[in-house]
């Protein structure tokens, strides 16, 4: 069968950097970093005391009272992107049929607060469980996908998708092939993320995953620079609309650009470590070349997941070289993680949004907080560190790993009639 064009025609963010795309964009380009001490809880015992936090997050600024008090952050966080893509995509009740709307959406642990929050109540009391009524539709990672298609009456293809930090990357892939198959004119796709409490803080502590800069957070995340010493946790929530070209132009839509293939593999290596030779890695950049039917030398602008961890940074560039070859050295390279800090399950969407930006506005991100080079990496190699970079931005690859070995990346290129 013929496959179907699928393209974006809407986008929503809230992120550390800005509560809104244009906000998100804005920070990325200047280089703005994102972390700071946080503020959600007393963390002065943690080994870690900063994060990438949403700034002055007030939920009934965008929900009833009533309504946010039901919901888990991470998808008070879902709810206020999905309203800025839907609003963006033009997207109303007379324009499309809400039985050929669906939601895809990812988290990669979900409403671990939540969860947290009423154990501990239920420990400190006599025994007797008096739990919220809410507990677990509030905890439950796919009630994001949920509380979407109710918020709107999609009723289309609609469930979660979880794969640790490749999560919501996954998730576009399966909205993209649910799209290109004809099961579905409209996906909402992305993800959503919100752990920056004493559970999620003290576990990646307890695993020795995250940064222990505490005397200068703001430049903790340091993607390919000698002295990282682990990633910066973030939380956030991206939404793109994904639609069937021909439906789109019907409707008169706004196009950003198109969706080229994506890929997934598995490094079955290691429940955490990335595979050394970045063999995961280089398979899912293949099989996204492969998906989209493109060459290594279409591909003007890699976001990698760069996470500022010491083996991982090094394996996913050994996978680079493998891939692109010669052509690595023409390539951009960034980690906006250096800005947003890991955004775990949201991580991916955050980083197509940024990929969708490059192509459309034709500006690469940089890579933020680069002080000292490591030899580990090679020299040719363009990490656009410190500053923004203008360039022709034809295509770009968004690599996005997960613990469990996990790994998927998509392609993003401009929209040509």
């Amino acid at each position: 069968m013929e496959l179907k064009r699928v393209v974006v025609t809407g986008l929503g963010a809230i992120t550390p950097l800005g509560k809104n795309v244009p906000e998100y964009w804005e920070g990325l380009i200047n280089g703005v970093s994102g972390a700071d001490y946080i503020q959600q809880f007393d963390c002065t015992k943690f080994k870690t005391r900063f994060a990438c936090e949403v700034k002055d997050f007030e939920p009934t600024n965008y929900l009833e009272r009533k309504e946010a008090r039901k919901l888990d952050r991470f998808t008070q966080f879902a709810l206020v992107a999905s309203d800025e893509a839907v609003k963006d995509a033009g997207i109303t009740k007379d324009n499309v049929n809400p039985d050929r709307v669906g939601v895809i959406f990812a988290s990669g642990i979900g409403g671990i607060t939540t969860f947290q929050d009423d154990v501990m109540e239920f420990a400190r009391g006599d025994g007797t469980p008096r739990f919220n009524p809410f507990f677990i539709p509030k905890m439950i990672l796919d009630i994001a996908a949920g509380q979407i298609s109710m918020r709107y009456g999609f009723r289309g293809p609609n469930f979660a998708v979880v794969s640790a930090c490749a999560s919501s990357t996954n998730a576009i892939i399966e909205a993209y092939d649910n799209i290109r198959l004809g099961r579905a004119d409209i996906i909402l796709t992305g993800g959503s993320e919100a752990v920056i409490s004493e559970s999620g803080v003290g576990g990646f502590n307890a695993m020795k995953a995250l940064s222990e800069r505490n005397d200068d957070p703001k430049t903790a995340s340091r993607p390919f620079d000698k002295d990282r010493d682990g990633f910066v946790m973030g939380e956030a929530a991206g939404i793109l609309v994904l639609e069937e070209l021909e439906h789109a132009k019907a409707r008169g839509a706004k196009i950003y650009c198109e969706i080229a293939g994506g890929g997934a593999s598995a490094d079955a290596y290691h429940i955490t470590a990335p595979h050394p030779d970045g063999l995961g890695a280089k398979n899912v950049m293949h099989a996204a070349l492969d998906d989209a039917g493109m060459q290594p030398e279409d591909i003007d602008y890699i976001n990698v997941h760069g996470t500022s961890t010491p083996l991982g940074d090094i394996a996913e560039t050994k996978a680079i070289l493998s891939v692109f070859g010669e052509s690595a050295h023409h390539l951009n390279i960034s980690s906006t993680k250096s800005m947003t800090g890991h955004c775990l399950g949201a991580a991916g969407v955050i980083e197509a949004l940024a990929c969708i930006l490059a192509v459309t506005q034709d500006i690469v991100p940089p890579t933020i907080n680069h002080f000292t080079d490591d030899p580990a990496f090679d020299p040719k190699l363009n990490f656009t560190f410190n500053k923004a970079e203008k360039r022709e931005v034809r295509a770009a690859l968004s690599n996005t790993f997960g613990f469990g070995g996990h790994n998927a990346s998509i392609i993003i290129k401009k929209y040509k009639p």
